[in-house]
């Protein structure tokens, strides 16, 4: 493990500077750069502190976890098929809920439609790869067709439908998830 390499990474994800860390630990900014480029290494203490004013420990830094999935496969993905509401949603990412988004595809069977959604904090996102639907949202509807994309903040209820004799298929990106 390159323990300057993870740190420099932490660092950034924290938002933070080498001059910011080094002053939460009464480092220098040089002791720092030395340490993310692996030309030093920190005592357990001087770790500890560095780790602390990351957020994390050292039990957390030192766990191998598995990598994380970056590329998913057709066997990854889970459907759902809802014969009432005549659609067929696809979990692109298998437990995307656990997630900050959720990305779906959707395909909506001649005059399809999803279930009303209540208001929530969060965006959505979709884009139409074939067919045409009618979005609501509050008490507003628009036609988005092949091709076009809506996005909005989901603060009243909305619900999509397939008003055509013709199969719609769709992307949907909900964060929080929703599906």
């Amino acid at each position: 493990m390159q323990i300057g390499a993870k740190l420099k990474r932490l660092r950034i994800l924290n938002g933070l500077t080498q001059e910011e860390i080094a002053s939460r630990c009464d480092l220098t900014k040089g002791f720092i750069s030395k340490i993310e480029r692996d030309l030093t290494s920190p005592s357990i203490a001087t770790l500890m502190d560095i780790l602390e004013a990351l957020g994390t420990d050292l039990k957390s830094f030192f766990n191998e976890s598995e990598d994380e999935k970056i590329v998913y496969k057709k066997d990854d993905i889970y459907e759902s098929i809802n014969s009432e509401l005549n659609h067929k949603i696809h979990w692109l990412i298998p437990n995307s809920q656990k997630n900050e988004m959720e990305p779906i595809l959707m395909e909506l069977k001649p005059f399809g439609k999803t279930d009303l959604d209540l208001p929530h904090n969060g965006e959505e996102f979709g884009y139409v790869i074939k067919g045409s639907i009618t979005l609501y949202v509050g008490s507003k509807k628009y036609k988005v067709k092949k091709g076009e994309s809506f996005y909005f903040k989901p603060d009243r209820e909305h619900k999509i439908e397939n008003n055509s004799n013709k199969e719609t298929i769709l992307i949907w990106v909900s964060t929080p998830p929703s599906f």
